[in-house]
């Protein structure tokens, strides 16, 4: 489905994930956060970075690999991201979700 993010047609599945992370800019990126009641800062950043690195060499992502990816500690993404910071970190980045969230 679609769905207007930043002035721009996203093509979405049903739980808002991005389908077609070739869509996918900064500012696509700042308004999915705002819908999330995030205000990205160089941290929130940092985190998308670094998931997209992980994603582009189609390594699995996971709380537990996040707590040793160096961007942030543990405590820190939890504070980024509050309520599901996985699940709202991918959806930022626009990837699909984790296969690790339910």
């Amino acid at each position: 489905m679609e769905k207007t993010i930043a002035q721009q047609k996203i093509d979405v599945n049903e739980e808002g994930y991005m389908n077609d992370f070739s869509q996918w800019s900064k500012e696509v990126a700042t308004e999915i956060a705002k819908e999330q009641g995030i205000q990205m800062t160089d941290e929130h950043w940092k985190v998308i970075d670094y998931i997209h690195e992980k994603y582009k060499n189609e390594e699995p992502l996971s709380i537990r690999g996040m707590k040793k990816s160096g961007a942030v500690d543990i405590k820190t993404f939890y504070a980024l991201f509050p309520g599901g910071p996985l699940k709202k970190a991918t959806m930022i980045a626009g990837i699909p979700k984790p296969k690790s969230c339910i």
